[in-house]
């Protein structure tokens, strides 16, 4: 009986290690497709966006306006809007169940359209979803943040 409990302790034991290298090293290829997600984004880059954004994309804005994959990738390559910077203050990840990571944090941007340059701090979610082996960006949530108090006016 004895060998029996310690058997399913280490079989347990060797199960939930597992998972937490199958957690780390999903969440590693998440923030990796994130960090491309950006560079796409702030490069107008196409081809690679299209590679990294789902196919069923839903990108809210924190102004409220709502984009799906193609609208999103036309703003972006047309000039209409263009990230001049995009820069986290924090970016933080979970896997809620396979093959879906949430990302929540707090992003600094500066952004250019046809009324200007504006510049925000953003609290966001974002939702990845694996398709086909790949890590695609399935939805975006954000609003504006009033700007961090300096550690003297707290």
């Amino acid at each position: 009986m004895k060998t029996r409990i310690l058997f399913l302790i280490c079989f347990l034991s060797l199960a939930v290690a597992s998972t937490r290298a199958a957690d780390d090293a999903g969440l590693a290829a998440v923030r990796a497709a994130d960090d491309q997600r950006v560079a796409a984004t702030t490069g107008s880059d196409a081809a690679k966006l299209g590679a990294i954004f789902s196919d069923n994309l839903r990108y809210a804005h924190s102004t409220g306006g709502v984009d799906t994959k193609t609208s999103y990738i036309d703003a972006l390559t047309s000039g209409r809007l263009k990230y001049i910077s995009y820069e986290y203050e924090q970016r933080n990840f979970t896997m809620p169940s396979p093959g879906i990571a949430l990302m929540t944090g707090r992003v600094h941007v500066k952004t250019k359209n046809a009324t200007g340059e504006s510049e925000s701090v953003l609290g966001f979610l974002a939702v990845w979803h694996e398709e086909k082996g790949q890590w695609r960006f399935l939805a975006w949530q954000s609003c504006k943040l009033p700007p961090a108090k300096p550690a003297s006016a707290k």
